[in-house]
């Protein structure tokens, strides 16, 4: 069996990466194999990857393409190896498709070649800031201990100062002013501010629960959504209450971590090994691996090779039980993939998140005055509007 649903890319071009942060999915929790990762991407990886994505989006048809260069540190590869990456890239899909480009990087490398370059490859850049100096530094921090917050601002101020916009993805650290987190962020410069919240599973929840108390996400996001939503602009958008808003309000779910839509995505190791969502590191030593890669194998052939990537990947996860009595089954659906997971019962479980999630949800209802019921209605109308606008099927 194959899935040859619309795909995008993320291509992991290094296995390596000069910060060392605690909280690190890749390097600091469970699953270890970036050790047998070469230290970055070939050409030859890159060169059979543009092949497959073609092959791939000849039969999907879908007029986008969007590929993540994405690590570790992306820029450790130099920004030569970069820019001709990029032109490989365009020269092999951009006939057939068009091709958007974003890094996310930790922005320390940053420098006058390396925003030529974006600029030239029209990259969208986002950089990686969980605050200032003295929260930053306390995460994000090199393999000596030493803060980047001064280099990554110092990056940051080189992309804006060239006209890049950049996006900040910001996680979110407990114990702190949520509110001048926020703000300090927004004065950064930033067209759009993405926080996440730490990647747990339900068997390390409780200690942070047992630490910061019942509902350390939504006690964090919350103010922050209260400060924002009366700024009264939409000037700087923050990823997540944007999400959500459209969801209360019947809209489509664009986003990974609420909704239950196909993920849509994979990614490419630096050998060309093709993972599923790699985050499920998190959950355990080989649940992100397919046993496929761009050298041998399709995009599409994942399917075969794996029934649970399959179904993240290509027809989309299903509620979990315990979320069906819930008056946010619609919307939230259950959270972020990764978070569902718990050894011995696997995925099917709501968000580790769950309470944090469930609060916030409620909250953003409240301010835009929108019940359950009215989410449901305007999701129906939305839906019916879609299909007349699409008219009848030839």
């Amino acid at each position: 069996m194959t899935a040859v649903g619309p795909l995008h890319v993320t291509l992991k071009v290094a296995a390596r990466c000069n910060l060392n942060c605690g909280y690190c999915y890749v390097y600091n929790k469970a699953d270890q194999s970036w050790r047998d990762q070469p230290a970055v991407m070939s050409d030859a990886v890159v060169r059979a990857t543009a092949e497959r994505l073609r092959s791939h989006c000849e039969r999907s048809e879908q007029p986008t393409l969007r590929l993540v260069f994405h690590g570790g540190e992306p820029m450790l590869v130099g920004v030569r190896r970069f820019d001709r990456w990029c032109r490989m890239l365009r020269d092999g899909l951009e006939d057939l498709v068009e091709v958007k480009f974003t890094v996310q990087t930790n922005g320390m490398l940053v420098d006058d070649d390396w925003t030529e370059t974006f600029l030239r490859h029209r990259v969208v850049v986002g950089v990686s800031v969980d605050g200032p100096p003295e929260i930053h530094d306390a995460f994000r921090v090199d393999h000596s201990g030493r803060g980047s917050y001064a280099a990554v601002r110092s990056g940051i101020e080189c992309l804006t100062a060239a006209g890049l916009p950049v996006s900040v993805l910001s996680v979110a650290q407990f114990g702190v002013d949520p509110v001048r987190t926020y703000r300090h962020l927004a004065g950064l410069g930033a067209c759009q501010i993405e926080f996440l919240l730490p990647d747990h599973t339900h068997d390390s929840i409780p200690a942070v629960r047992a630490r910061f108390g019942p509902t350390p996400g939504a006690d964090f996001l919350i103010p922050i959504f209260d400060d924002w939503w009366s700024s009264g602009t939409m000037d700087l958008r923050l990823g997540p209450f944007v999400a959500i808003s459209r969801a209360i309000l019947g809209g489509p779910c664009e986003v990974d971590f609420i909704g239950n839509n196909p993920l849509g995505y994979l990614f490419v190791e630096p050998d060309g090994s093709i993972e599923g969502l790699d985050v499920l590191r998190v959950c355990g030593p080989g649940l992100a691996a397919t046993g496929r890669n761009v050298l041998t194998d399709d995009f599409s052939d994942v399917a075969a090779a794996s029934p649970m990537h399959r179904t993240f990947v290509f027809e989309g996860p299903p509620l979990p039980s315990g979320c069906r009595a819930c008056p946010e089954q619609k919307t939230c659906a259950g959270g972020y993939i990764p978070h569902r997971y718990a050894a011995g019962r696997g995925f099917d479980n709501p968000s580790a998140w769950c309470p944090d999630l469930l609060k916030t949800f409620t909250h953003i209802r409240n301010r835009l005055g929108v019940g359950h019921q009215e989410t449901t209605l305007r999701r129906q109308a939305l839906t019916e509007l879609a299909a007349s606008t699409r008219g009848p099927a030839r």
